[in-house]
């Protein structure tokens, strides 16, 4: 796998630049894309959003306001798409609105966006995940064939960026095994702002997810809540937009809440889990470590490569395994402290000034450079 490397932040900041960035509500891109925008303004770089997929809930779009200008466009996300000509004449509307808002680049935070895409600005092109990295670690057997469509999508607009973002070194190895050798990949970590540490630990267990999607492994969580000596809480949707639902009987299922009161149960919370069989990068981790809580992950090369030595890990298959882990810590207020103020420490490496700081690197030798020569 061929790695662009990205120095770190240049000193020499864009001067107003702008930046056409899609969105969609549904997953953590919106989150993803929030942070970005926020550590974005100190560098003199504005944020147009470009929503797809199903409209944001009325806080989102506020928050979206607050960082930037707020764009909704009638279009599906791929994955959520009945077909392929279903979002044949996205990339040619991104490129027109990029051009309408006076846009220095395009940063699109799915690959098939950019196929096919017609225009002379830079594109920045970010994998946050896809069906076909999804299938080869849930699945590992060939990918069905009515998804060839989105794999097809997914390779002509990798192929399309000047540059493609990974949010981890396990992920581009994903991207590398399921797409060939990507020669312009990158990565640069994801990031929050939130700094959550402070608040007296409470006994419960805390984790936040779309449960509906398999990935997430709520059902594992909810089995193991069965046998913990702390109560779990499990935040975030369990029916999916494509009629995808798990129920949960063990846990206490606290529903789809806004950002705010999930960042609020972390911070209460004194172990914070994350079971997820595929996760690209995993900001509920890093929420949780912010917090300076003590992380219970699965045992997964993405969480390894973030957390090594940060936290405990366990099978994430096993719900016994689970169990165990969150009754070690539960048990044992030393190993607690231990551990989240070795998670603490380790989250100061996913700020925002630190994504931004390399994405503003990027966007400058998009834009700068080619225009300097």
């Amino acid at each position: 796998m061929n790695m662009l490397r990205v120095p770190a932040r240049n000193s020499a900041p864009l001067d107003h630049r702008r930046v056409l960035m899609t969105v969609d509500a549904v997953g953590g891109v919106w989150r993803y894309a929030m942070e970005l925008a926020r550590g974005l303004l100190p560098n003199n770089i504005g944020v147009v959003f470009a929503g797809l997929g199903p409209q944001p809930a009325k806080e989102q779009a506020e928050e979206a306001r607050r960082l930037g200008k707020l764009v909704w466009l009638d279009e599906p996300l791929d994955w959520i798409a009945p077909d392929e000509a279903a979002i044949s004449g996205l990339p040619e509307k991104l490129a027109r609105l990029a051009q309408e808002e006076g846009a220095d680049i395009l940063h699109l935070n799915l690959p098939s966006q950019a196929a096919g895409m017609k225009t002379d600005l830079p594109v920045v092109v970010v994998s946050h995940s896809c069906v076909v990295t999804w299938w080869h670690t849930m699945r590992k057997e060939p990918l069905p064939k009515e998804w060839a469509w989105m794999k097809r999508q997914n390779a002509e607009g990798m192929a399309r960026a000047d540059v493609l973002v990974s949010p981890s070194g396990s992920h581009a190895q994903a991207i590398g095994e399921c797409y060939g050798e990507q020669r312009n990949l990158t990565v640069v970590h994801n990031s929050i702002s939130a700094f959550l540490h402070g608040m007296e630990k409470e006994p419960f267990v805390f984790a936040a997810g779309r449960w509906w999607d398999e990935g997430k492994n709520g059902h594992v969580l909810d089995e193991a809540a069965a046998r913990t000596l702390w109560p779990v809480a499990m935040a975030g949707s369990t029916r999916g937009p494509n009629g995808q639902e798990i129920a949960l009987s063990n846990a206490r299922h606290l529903g789809e809440i806004p950002h705010r009161k999930v960042l609020a149960e972390a911070r209460r919370a004194g172990i914070v889990v994350s079971p997820s069989l595929y996760e690209p990068f995993g900001l509920a981790a890093l929420e949780g470590a912010r917090a300076g809580a003590a992380l219970v992950l699965a045992d997964i090369p993405t969480y390894r490569e973030l957390w090594s030595e940060a936290a405990i890990f366990f099978d994430p298959r096993d719900p016994d395994a689970l169990a165990q882990a969150i009754n070690r810590l539960a048990s044992d207020s030393g190993l607690r402290v231990e551990l989240g103020a070795k998670a603490l420490a380790r989250s100061r490496r996913f700020t925002p000034d630190v994504q931004a700081g390399r994405m503003a690197e990027l966007y400058r030798q998009l834009v700068d450079e080619p225009m300097a020569a």
